[in-house]
């Protein structure tokens, strides 16, 4: 049967029946909860969805495989493979495939990207996208000629602008939930929004945009360090009243401050610009770190995470940079940021100092690995990566103890800078933004923040002050990732046009 040539307009038909069948299940999962299928304009609406998928994906492949025969072939490949991962990470994780999405994957690094490894993976890949693609080329194709090619795609085009006017009073319904079908329907979810990304992308990509010059006002050495957290959500905080004590090292700390905040995004590079960027924007403002750099205050960064802005000062060290001078079983952790900071903050020559750490201790689906196994406070703990197949108490677990981790770096942080008796020295801790772990079946963040639960939404914003230095506010509102920028010109005593003291968490 494999061997008999089949005209090209039926083989798009089958290769979008395909599509709509192997990778399309979750954009009826959703249609079906948010329409009246009892209803004949429900059943009515259903069908049109069907119909017009079938008949949209149906003219693409016809165009790809038309003009570029067995190179179209090759495309289409690509596509049932792309479909096969896309479907297993909205499966797995609940994900949207949208410009934030595509965004994280492409600012993903190897690290990151592998601790998604799993054979369920490998099996989506195999079954839902090799074999597809080994039907694509067994079955010969007879092509139309050029004149009946532009009939048909004319034809068609007509068709599905007819099919829009007919179903023109179920528009608005179509509009409220474009959004999320738009990022579940295969393969227009991630082909419309890499284009989106990139357009973005190159808007954005040019030379910060300077901030006007700043002063110093004071000779007292003042140093802030900036602790940037990742994927930690305030509800999973003992010091935001969590049920289980997470926090046992910062709460017994004196001056210790906790506030309420939001995150700006649920991904990793928004919500690190927002931290450090002097107000919330989409323009792309010189950050805090070079801000501060370029107006002569000392400024390390030290990460074992990515997706920040480009850094320009001169002491910038990565996870590589940092394992060269540490030693011990925990350099394979975030403690690896300690390793030999207070000797490099001592060695500086400036007064007024800012220490940036960007840490990973929280960022899923791999919690249990991101932390010692000392730190294996509550147990039982999830140990794998396909998350719905844990219980949700082992899940929360294992997040748990990376919190109780991120206490313990914190906590010894603070005992660092109470070293430094000749300072006045300022800790500021808050998330990148939070993590779902299960709750309405969404994992992990990423969602758009329009639509996204609170757990992704909400942070923690922990600051430490040493005894003799500024004053905080009473931490009654709810606080901003923008703040971060105003609060640490306010603490360095750095004198700035665009200083708001609004904004800042100290009192005047």
């Amino acid at each position: 049967m494999l061997k008999k040539p089949i005209k090209l307009s039926y083989f798009v038909l089958l290769l979008s029946a395909i599509n709509l069948v192997f990778y399309n299940i979750p954009v009826y999962r959703d249609a079906l909860n948010n329409l009246d299928i009892k209803t004949f304009n429900g059943i009515l609406l259903f069908a049109s969805l069907t119909i017009a998928a079938l008949v949209a994906n149906a003219l693409l492949f016809y165009l790809l495989l038309f003009l570029f025969r067995v190179f179209g072939k090759g495309i289409l490949v690509v596509l049932f493979c792309g479909n096969a991962v896309a479907l297993y990470f909205i499966n797995t994780y609940g994900v949207m495939i949208d410009t934030t999405m595509i965004g994280n994957v492409f600012n993903t690094n190897f690290e990151e990207a592998s601790s998604f490894f799993s054979f369920t993976l490998i099996g989506y890949f195999v079954v839902l996208g090799i074999l597809p693609s080994i039907l694509l080329f067994k079955l010969k194709t007879i092509y139309p000629t050029l004149k009946k090619f532009a009939i048909h795609v004319l034809l068609t085009l007509v068709f599905l602008l007819s099919f829009a006017y007919i179903n023109a009073r179920n528009w608005l319904w179509i509009d409220k939930n474009a959004k999320t079908l738009g990022s579940l329907v295969m393969p227009w979810n991630y082909l419309v929004n890499i284009n989106r990304y990139y357009i973005h992308k190159d808007d954005d990509k040019d030379t910060q945009l300077l901030l006007p010059n700043a002063t110093i006002k004071d000779h007292q050495k003042s140093i802030v360090v900036l602790v940037i957290g990742e994927s930690a959500r305030r509800e999973n905080f003992s010091l935001y009243g969590y049920k289980k004590d997470t926090n046992p090292l910062l709460s017994k700390i004196p001056n210790v401050h906790s506030y309420l905040a939001e995150s700006s995004a649920t991904y990793t590079t928004a919500g690190v610009k927002s931290i450090l960027e002097y107000k919330d924007t989409d323009k792309l403002y010189e950050i805090l770190p070079n801000y501060l750099f370029r107006n002569h205050v000392g400024v390390f960064w030290r990460t074992t995470n990515f997706g920040e802005p480009k850094v320009n000062i001169k002491s910038y060290q990565n996870r590589e940079a940092l394992e060269k001078i540490c030693k011990g079983d925990d350099c394979a952790y975030d403690e690896v940021l300690l390793s030999g900071l207070k000797e490099q903050i001592l060695s500086c020559k400036d007064n007024k100092i800012l220490v940036i750490l960007h840490t990973s201790t929280s960022h899923g689906p791999s919690y249990f690995k991101k932390y010692p196994p000392r730190f294996n406070k509550f147990n039982p703990v999830c140990e794998s990566v396909e998350l719905e197949n844990c219980s949700h108490e082992e899940l929360v677990n294992a997040y748990d103890n990376t919190i109780v981790y991120t206490d313990y770096l914190l906590a010894s942080l603070i005992g660092d800078l109470k070293d430094l008796k000749d300072y006045h020295s300022c800790m500021i801790y808050l998330s990148d933004h939070g993590e779902s772990l299960g709750e309405d079946n969404l994992y992990m963040h990423g969602i758009p923040k329009s639509i996204a639960p609170k757990q992704q939404i909400d942070i923690p914003f922990i600051v430490w002050t040493s005894d003799d230095s500024k004053k905080l506010k009473p931490n009654k509102e709810m606080l901003f990732q923008y703040y971060v920028f105003h609060s640490v010109l306010d603490f360095l005593a750095i004198k700035s046009p665009i200083y708001d003291q609004k904004m800042s968490i100290f009192r005047p």
